[in-house]
């Protein structure tokens, strides 16, 4: 079992991570604008699939694949970025939505798994996403606090909590940001721009790192 000071010390490690803004956070909230807080949940559910999937890859050493096979990392690192670049696209193209009295308009609303695939798939093509689990869960392990298999299930988990958390709370804020921007096209559009701007500059920093 992983000590209680080693814990406080691994979640606030992860809050201060979950605060920083990045593609996750810019894509639970783009998600939640534009198509209602439900869509939103359903991206933070794909990005909780992709974490948990880090985090087996992790235990499993495929984080240490990544760093002894250059290219292999080249190949992932580059599709993540064309990858989010698409998605940039797509919000910058994306029309202004006017919503009605009640909420959030879901006529000719995709299904909910489209936003799952998306979170997922914006996650799991991060490679630095998988780095970063390896790297940060051994920092909590400790071999004589007992099985080390079974204290980075501990730690995964808590990692998925905190994470689950945090998207729960920008999907809810966001949503809520939406119900004003009904009346406001204007903020509608810088909010296209933003975020869509955001979500380029991760892909080239992702690229080029």
């Amino acid at each position: 079992m992983v000590s209680a000071h080693l814990m406080v010390l691994f979640v606030a490690a992860l809050a201060v991570v979950y605060a920083v803004p990045g593609p996750d956070m810019a894509l639970v909230m783009q998600t939640s604008i534009g198509r209602g807080a439900r869509s939103g949940f359903a991206a933070a559910g794909g990005l909780a699939m992709a974490r948990a999937t880090h985090v087996t890859l992790s235990a499993c050493g495929v984080a240490a694949l990544l760093r002894s096979a250059p290219w292999l990392y080249e190949v992932v690192r580059y599709g993540g970025a064309v990858y989010l670049a698409w998605i940039a696209v797509q919000i910058f193209r994306s029309p202004v939505f006017a919503l009605p009295a009640g909420g959030v308009d879901t006529s000719g609303q995709r299904p909910l798994r489209f936003a799952f695939v998306k979170g997922l798939l914006t996650n799991l093509l991060n490679p630095k996403a998988l780095l970063f689990c390896s790297v940060l869960l051994p920092q909590f392990v400790r071999p004589e606090a007992g099985p080390v298999a079974a204290q980075v299930v501990e730690l995964g988990v808590v990692l998925l909590i905190v994470g689950a958390c945090f998207d729960a709370a920008y999907a809810v804020g966001a949503a809520r940001i939406a119900n004003w921007m009904r009346t406001h096209p204007l903020a509608q559009t810088v909010q296209r721009w933003t975020f869509s701007a955001a979500l380029v500059g991760f892909a080239l920093r992702l690229s080029l790192d």
